[in-house]
Order: C-alpha cells, then structure tokens, then sequence
C-alpha cells in the first residue's frame, strides 16, 4: 500500500475518505516480541506476584500455577492468531470482534479494550515509583516523593510514543534485557549448584499442586494477570513488516517464551530457597526475599542491588508498553470518526513520525489526572494506585479476551473456508473462551483477597459495575450511530490495512 506520510486510503469507508494510518514497516518480528513481553513485565510479574502466590495462593505449587497458565492462554492464542492471519488492524480486538460478533459487540469490546490499557499506565506508574523510591532510599538514603517518579515516567512514556514505535522498541529492548538477564541469571545459578539447600525437587511443577494451598483460586488469578498485556501484539501489525506473518508467531512466542521463563524462575526461587523456607520468606515482612534470598547465596549481593534497580526498570518498560496500547486504541476509535471530533484529533498521525502522538498526549493527561486524584486522598502509590486500577483493567481486558474467542468461533463459520479447522477455529477458540470466562470469575470470587489493604475500597467495589457500565455504554452508542448515523455506524472496526480485506 503507497503511504505518504503516514497517510492511506481507509479500506471500508463508505465515501473513499482518507485515514490517517500509522508508519509502516516500522517494527520486525522481535520488536514485536519485545513490545507484548514488556507489558508482561517479567520481573514484575515475578517479584510482585510470586510471593503472594506462595504465601497466600497455592503455595509451593505456584510455578505448577503458570504451567496451567500457559497451556490455557496457548489454547486462546490459536484462535486469536487464525483471526490475526486474515484481519490486520491496530484495533486488535476491536477489529476482531467487529469482524466476528457485529459492529455492536465490536465497538463494546473496544471501549473495554480502550479502558484497561488507560488505567493500566497508571497502575504501572504506581509500581514505578514504589519502587524507585524504596530503592533509593535504602541504597542511598535519599528520599524523594513518590509523585516525583510518576510525572517523570509520564514524561519519559509521552516522548516515546511521539517519535513513534521504533525509538520505544529501542529502549524496551534494553530494559526488558536487562531484567530478564538478572532473573535468569537467579534461576540458572540454582540449577548449576544442584538445586538448592534439599535438591531439586518436581513437586512445584507438578499440576496438581496448582489446584492446592490456601487459596487456589488466587493463586491461578495471579498467574493469569501476569500475561496480561500478551495480546498487544495484533495491535502492532499495521507497523509491522509482514503482519500476515509476524503477528501470529510473535504472539505464540510471548505466550511460550514468557510461560517457560515464568515457569522456570518462580520454581528456581523456591527450590533456591527450600520448599519451606520459601513460603516462610514469602510470608515474612519482606516477601521479596524470596526471590534475594538464592541471589545473594547464588549470584552474590551486588545481584540482589541490581534486581532493585531493575525492578524499577521493568515497571518502566511495562507502563511505557502499556501507554503504545492505550494511544493505538484511542487513535483505533478516534480515525473511524467514532465521534466525529475525534477524528481530527486522536484519529490523526504525525506527519514525520507516523505516530499516535495526539491520542499519546491524550493518555498522558488522562493517566496525570488519576494519579493526582489518588495523591490527593492520600493513597498509596502500590496498595491503592497500583493494585486497585490493575484489577480494574484486569477485568476487563479478560472479559474482553473472552468475548474475541467467540467471535473467532463465529467468524469463521461464514469466512475463508480454506481457512476453518475443527482444533484452530473451532474447538480452541471455543475452549479458550470458556477458560477465559472462568478466570474472570476467578478474579470476582477473590478480588477483595488480591487488593489486600484496600479490600474495603469503594473503587474495589465498584469494579465489576464500571467494567460493565462501559460494555454498556459501547452498545448504546453503537444502536444510536445505528439508528442515526448509518454511515458512522458502518466503518465501527472496519478499518484495516488494503492487503487484509480479503485474505
């Protein structure tokens, strides 16, 4: 497709009205990769949720946890990347649920889509400066505020996606390999020396135990969340080189790749540790020593002052990951003229940088206004800004997941009979969207146990009625366009590259 300027003709407008779309060719397979693991954020997901699982969770069985994990979301990820071979669209699930289950339905599932990734930056920001502080303080002694650290991060997550995906791929690649190094670096250290104080030990890979502990369910919930973000990767494929190609591979590979590490670190930990000693130190006033405990014995000390800093790293590379989501999803509903205004404003690129730099800003002033709201009563950065706004987004984004598993069950019972397939879009998609309904009651039936201090949180209980409340808003919206504005109604997720209309 000729572009100029990172302008093209928008494929399925009904005047031959031109989009603005974004760079093409801009990002290759593993910047994809990079881009999808970084809002998995490793280190993250291991030092923040790892000793939860095991003290609170299924206990030593919270490596088996992720096993179960993988396999489930690899189910989900077959049906997901059928569709991704036939629709490119920076919308990802908008497109796809546009495509499958009806414009209405489409356009619901984007406004959810849209809102997790919103709240998700500032959730991240949140981990940030928890993070940024505590280790400065402890390693340096100096003490600088919490909110210091966000409107940095807001700063530094605000250029990257002005100058487009390729300079936020550069540094994601640097920040990601840095924390996946020193985690691995763990893990091998463990395996070389015999496998900790009593041995090497299958009982925390074994799937069974995922199903034991105190609370099972919570723990097979923490390990969901820890994918979240995975998906991301059909939402690059308008910039990506080859998408047809690309978008399917790099998402069994996040899905794989981040499952196996997971799965390999967290159960290094524990055995690094000893099964009982690792609930122990997991349960203790600093549950990180789970994971400080076998570096320092394995590694050495100045290994547990660089997992610190990199924790912060992580937390940097995972919001910034989640700010390219949000601003792609504004600017997704903004060049359809979803709101007319809209699609001067966020539905435009940058002329030079092919990027969604005014729908970026956009999710900057959104992200500073509810970080402020929660510096102004007074919350805290990591119990109320981070954990209360990624359950929140969470759940919506699984709610989502689940809803495009049947509209890839749907889709292709009409479309590319070349294509259909009795395990990849059929029984897959169909397994994997029940799956994906179980993890959300999953998140319902152990939310207030997941948001610890701020369990008796009015947001907490609000969160199922906001995440419905913006499906329901979606569906109103789109009966009115509908009934009103026919010709809006009808460009709701169509818009998608030339090459992809009928493939």
């Amino acid at each position: 497709m000729a572009v100029d300027e990172g302008v093209a003709p928008a494929t399925g407008s009904t005047d031959g009205e031109a989009v603005h779309r974004l760079k093409p060719n801009a990002v290759g397979l593993l910047g994809v990769v990079f881009m999808a693991v970084a809002t998995a954020a490793p280190i993250t997901a291991m030092t923040g949720n790892v000793p939860f699982m095991v003290s609170s969770g299924n206990g030593i069985g919270a490596p088996a946890s992720y096993l179960v994990a993988m396999v489930v979301l690899a189910i989900f990820s077959v049906g997901f990347t059928s569709m991704a071979k036939h629709i490119t669209s920076t919308g990802a699930f908008y497109g796809f649920i546009s495509y499958g289950l009806g414009r209405t339905a489409g356009l619901a599932s984007g406004l959810l889509a849209t809102f997790a990734y919103v709240v998700f930056e500032p959730a991240l920001i949140g981990i940030f400066s928890t993070f940024a502080t505590t280790t400065l303080k402890d390693q340096t002694g100096v003490h600088v505020p919490w909110w210091a650290f966000a409107i940095l991060m807001l700063a530094i997550n605000a250029t990257g996606t002005w100058f487009g995906i390729s300079v936020a791929e550069k540094l994601l690649v640097l920040l990601l390999g840095t924390e996946v190094t020193v985690l691995a670096a763990m893990a091998v250290s463990v395996a070389l020396h015999g496998g900790g104080p009593h041995g090497f030990s299958l009982a925390p890979v074994d799937p069974v135990n995922a199903f034991k502990g105190t609370s099972a369910g919570l723990g097979l919930f923490f390990a969901f969340w820890s994918w979240v973000g995975f998906e991301s990767t059909a939402m690059y494929g308008e910039e990506s080189r080859d998408p047809k190609r690309i978008i399917p591979k790099a998402t069994m590979i996040s899905v794989l790749g981040v499952g196996v590490f997971y799965v390999f670190v967290s159960w290094m930990a524990i055995i690094g540790n000893g099964e009982t000693e690792a609930v122990k130190a997991a349960s203790s006033a600093n549950p990180l020593a789970l994971f400080f405990n076998p570096t320092e014995h394995y590694v050495g000390h100045w290994a547990v002052d660089v997992m610190q800093w990199l924790m912060i790293t992580g937390s940097l590379a995972c919001g910034m990951a989640f700010h390219n989501c949000a601003a792609r999803y504004l600017y997704a509903l903004g060049r359809e003229g979803v709101l007319p205004s809209l699609k001067n404003t966020i539905g435009r690129t940058h002329a030079r940088h092919g990027s969604p730099h005014i729908a970026g800003l956009v999710q900057t002033v959104v992200s500073a206004v509810l970080i402020a709201a929660f510096w102004i009563a007074g919350k805290d950065p990591y119990n109320a800004l981070y954990v209360l706004l990624a359950i929140l987004g969470t759940m919506a984004i699984l709610v989502v997941q689940a809803v495009c598993s049947f509209a890839v069950l749907v889709y292709f019972r009409s479309h590319h009979p070349e294509s259909r397939h009795w395990f990849r879009t059929f029984a897959a998609p169909l397994a994997g969207g029940i799956a994906m309904l179980g993890v959300v009651v999953l998140l319902v039936s152990n939310m207030s146990a997941a948001a610890g201090p701020e369990s008796g949180s009015l947001l907490l209980k609000a969160t199922p009625w906001l995440v419905a409340l913006v499906a329901a808003t979606g569906v109103g919206y789109a009966q009115y366009l509908k009934r009103w504005a026919p010709e809006r109604y009808a460009l709701l997720g169509r818009t998608v590259l030339e090459e992809t209309k009928e493939r």
